[in-house]
């Protein structure tokens, strides 16, 4: 069995986005030489997410709406976690994004559903962070 690792670093310049990083696992894949395994992507940041669905700008605008509703970033007093800070709403929707994703591979090709793809998710962006991609198979 191959293993193979590899972070992915983003400085997103505003506090939200959704930014599809397939190309970028699947150059990984390449790099890897692994054509039967997993890929594990996984944010590494407690205020960013790795998740997947479907590339459709008014899917982005309806998550960035509910997860507004769920977890509003004002007013920033009403949270305990923002003595000092300002990113409290960022963690919870990290929370209900997800951390990590897990792609099967078979025969050299991320195995996706219908129209599935894999995103980096910034709730709290204005600084470097980094996304690890682990490929494990042969």
């Amino acid at each position: 069995m191959k293993s193979y690792r590899k972070e992915l670093w983003f400085n997103i310049p505003a506090r939200r986005a959704f930014i599809n990083i397939t190309p970028q696992v699947d150059e990984c894949l390449k790099e890897s030489g692994i054509t039967d395994g997993l890929v594990l992507v996984n944010a590494m940041h407690i205020t960013a997410s790795v998740f997947i669905n479907d590339d459709e700008s008014g899917l982005h605008h309806d998550y960035e709406v509910w997860l507004e509703k769920l977890a509003p970033h004002e007013p920033v007093s009403q949270y305990r976690h923002n003595v000092g800070e300002d990113n409290a709403d960022a963690h919870m929707k990290r929370q209900v994004m997800g951390r990590e994703v897990v792609v099967a591979v078979t025969r050299g090709k991320l195995d996706f559903g219908t129209w599935e793809q894999i995103f980096y998710g910034e709730f709290d962006g204005r600084r470097k962070k980094r996304v690890l991609v682990k490929i494990i198979g042969d």
